[in-house]
């Protein structure tokens, strides 16, 4: 391994020390970095010019909420897409659903998901890649559009209300330890077993640990109500109280709509993803026996084509994105054009999307909701962006992306069949192609 590989020699180091000290440019750098952020120092000032918050097309839609230090943000954005629907039939502009409720049972499904997919693999070696793949995390925060749907389906929502926040289920850390370390104990457990053929005590094992740590769960984010009253005031004040609903009864009566009607999109521009085919992602999931991750892979023109497609039908859009790229949390700003590293550094970090996905340099790793666009001539030049990082930036909690990072950085939008077109319908009907569960397209936002 490496047997060819050249050192770094004694000569080089010389070289590169005499090349630097000669360029001013480098000195000067140097210089501003002692004291200034890198970040800082490749803005590039004139993109501030057209990023304005505003937009041609934008949707009223209600406060920002607040994931704090979590990475449920698959679940806010789910969330926020369906209390968008109640809020319009209860004519209220302040509303909020329950996402420590639905992340509770995420939690809980997750975990059984975990301890079966070790048991099928427990005779496999210790590296092996998909094990290691399972247990890296076993349980996080993350998730996909398709996880928040068979989570509904299965046990429906509620109002903020009914299950609030508690300090664990805003600050997962802690309990994503403990359910984590439980896991990986129980795979070294079951890989003992398998090879002893002691296959009931095994499944015995399994049982145990997911009642131990149901109870982890009700220790830290409480116990999700089976029953409950929707209390609620209207835009005029007037009180109302529909009593005794279960969280199914409550989702089939005030949300309605047939979540099975939004689809995946996504643009993954690679060599083994072909456009109009569509993909699954292999032991990626949570609720067993739910609905598969299922995507459709279409060219960014057209994905964009029904995202504006659901904006002007007054629908938001659920989406996934890469937000570490390029973003100025201060001004809530997302944009490529913000940052020149050339002039700086001598050289441009430019990589296609295709390249950012095959090399490990981008994936997607947060959901929001798109509720705005700016178009010139047609064409989107911004959009804006629901976040649930909290109201106290600028913007209310509210950002802005360019339509430049839009291309290169949101992966995956979830809009309704009826934006689509009817060979991009006859495309989703296809038998899914199954991914490895390492690809970039199975990673969790």
């Amino acid at each position: 391994m490496l047997s060819q590989a050249k050192a770094i020699s004694r000569e080089d180091l010389a070289n590169f020390r005499q090349n630097f000290e000669k360029d001013t440019g480098a000195k000067a750098m140097q210089n501003a970095a002692s004291k200034t952020a890198i970040g800082e120092l490749v803005y590039h000032a004139d993109s501030r010019i057209g990023n304005d918050h505003l937009f041609s097309l934008e949707l009223k839609t209600m406060k920002v909420t607040d994931q704090m230090a979590s990475g449920r943000c698959w679940i806010f954005a789910g969330c926020n897409i369906l209390r968008e629907i109640i809020a319009k039939k209860i004519g209220s502009e302040d509303f909020e659903l329950s996402q420590n409720f639905v992340a509770f049972y995420d939690k809980l499904e997750k975990i059984n998901f975990s301890l079966e997919a070790i048991t099928e693999l427990s005779d496999r070696p210790a590296d092996d890649r998909t094990l290691q793949t399972i247990l890296r995390p076993a349980v996080g925060d993350g998730g996909q559009w398709d996880m928040f749907r068979s989570l509904v389906k299965k046990y429906g929502i509620v109002p903020k209300n009914v299950m609030p926040e508690t300090w664990a289920s805003s600050h997962t850390m802690d309990s994503n330890y403990i359910i984590n370390t439980a896991l990986r104990r129980f795979a070294a457990e079951a890989h003992r077993l398998k090879a002893a053929g002691k296959l009931k005590k095994l499944a015995a094992r399994k049982a145990e640990i997911l009642s131990q740590l149901f109870r982890v769960l009700g220790i830290a984010f409480g116990l999700p109500a089976e029953r409950f009253n929707f209390e609620y005031r209207d835009k005029d004040k007037n009180y109302h109280c529909d009593p005794n609903l279960t969280p199914q009864e409550f989702y089939e009566k005030y949300v309605g709509e047939d979540i099975d009607e939004y689809v995946s999109l996504i643009n993954s521009p690679t060599a083994d993803k072909p456009y109009y085919e569509t993909f699954t992602v292999d032991y990626i999931g949570n609720v067993i026996g739910g609905d598969p991750i299922h995507y459709l892979n279409l060219p960014m023109k057209e994905l964009k084509a029904a995202v504006l497609a659901s904006l002007k039908d007054g629908e938001p859009v659920w989406f996934g994105s890469d937000c570490g790229k390029f973003g100025d949390r201060t001004a809530c700003v997302w944009a490529p054009e913000q940052y020149d590293y050339a002039p700086a550094f001598g050289f441009d970090l430019k990589m296609d999307k295709a390249d950012l996905l095959d090399y490990a340099q981008s994936a997607m790793n947060h959901a929001m909701v798109i509720t705005g666009v700016n178009l010139a001539d047609g064409k989107p030049t911004r959009w804006k962006i629901e976040n649930s990082w909290g109201d106290e930036k600028v913007y209310k909690g509210y950002y802005t992306a360019t339509d430049l990072w839009f291309d290169y950085f949101v992966y995956q939008a979830v809009v309704k069949k009826k934006y689509l077109s009817r060979k991009q319908l006859t495309a989703l009907a296809k038998e899914p192609k199954h991914l490895n569960p390492w690809d970039p397209m199975g990673t969790l936002a």
